[in-house]
């Protein structure tokens, strides 16, 4: 057996394996979807979206505080992780870029991308939630948008690499100030992709239920007051599925569907952007 012939052989090999290994998670990926597509749909009503939870064992009821819960949350720790995000990727990108600084903080984003979510519960637990004596709607979207900042950061700091310098050098000519330059030159070549990252990031922190354990923790009344514990979708998922009445498993199934489809046109979304953008 001559060498071209073992490498074709290795190489029909690694294909094979590899194959087999991408079928195998995509046949988990659609059965898992599939699942919840089934239960979902079939659990799915306006009463849902428009009642509040019931009694325990008693049949009806809806997630509405839980929905709106979960979308208070949801804009608040977009509010906070959003713009010290962007900022922070501004400032890798334009005022420290190539110094020691910048590729500190570039390694320590990609760290926190990968810190599992429960870690920086317990962290806002220890910081915001245990010093007042209380869960609050505040403490889970500081939460989200620790979750969120690293993301947002690396997203805008690599958007903002990829506008040429003679753009800037272009504005510098005409006399403009830096930070105009940033905010009329840089940031209009790199708003699709800093969108893009951002619209990730929520589709990111929508599914978190860990976070919001430690520090929203749940409400079952309808309350929109964030100094106090405040319903979340994820949350009322996890403790409906763990619960042992049929009602409660009827509406996991329909939020969980619920908050599939968002994350699901949330990526699609990002996804479209880039195309029509960068072709």
């Amino acid at each position: 057996m001559t060498r071209e012939q073992k490498r074709k052989i290795e190489g029909s090999v690694a294909l094979f394996l590899s194959t087999m290994a991408a079928f195998f998670g995509l046949f988990w990926l659609v059965f898992i979807l599939g699942d919840v597509l089934i239960h979902g749909i079939k659990a799915l009503n306006p009463s849902l979206f428009m009642n509040d939870p019931v009694p325990p064992g008693a049949e009806g009821g809806g997630l509405r505080n839980a929905f709106v819960g979960q979308l208070l949350i949801t804009l608040c720790a977009t509010l906070i992780g959003v713009p010290i995000g962007v900022l922070g990727g501004t400032f890798l990108a334009e005022y420290a870029r190539g110094r020691k600084i910048a590729r500190l903080i570039s390694v320590l984003a990609d760290i926190m991308v990968s810190v599992p979510s429960i870690v920086i519960g317990t962290f806002i637990y220890a910081l915001l939630v245990r010093p007042f004596g209380h869960f609050s709607g505040w403490a889970g979207a500081a939460a989200l948008a620790i979750i969120m900042i690293p993301v947002v950061l690396r997203t805008t700091e690599d958007m903002l690499s990829l506008v040429p310098w003679t753009l800037r050098e272009a504005a510098f000519a005409l006399g403009a100030p830096y930070y105009k330059v940033i905010t009329q030159v840089v940031y209009r070549g790199a708003a699709t992709g800093i969108l893009t990252g951002i619209l990730l990031s929520i589709a990111r922190v929508a599914g978190e239920t860990a976070p919001l354990l430690f520090t929203s923790f749940n409400n079952s009344f309808f309350s929109v007051d964030m100094k106090q514990p405040i319903a979340s979708l994820t949350v009322t998922i996890f403790q409906y599925a763990m619960g042992p009445y049929d009602s409660w498993h009827e509406q996991a199934w329909a939020a969980s569907f619920v908050i599939t489809l968002f994350i699901l046109l949330l990526t699609i979304t990002g996804r479209l952007i880039i195309r029509l953008r960068y072709k």
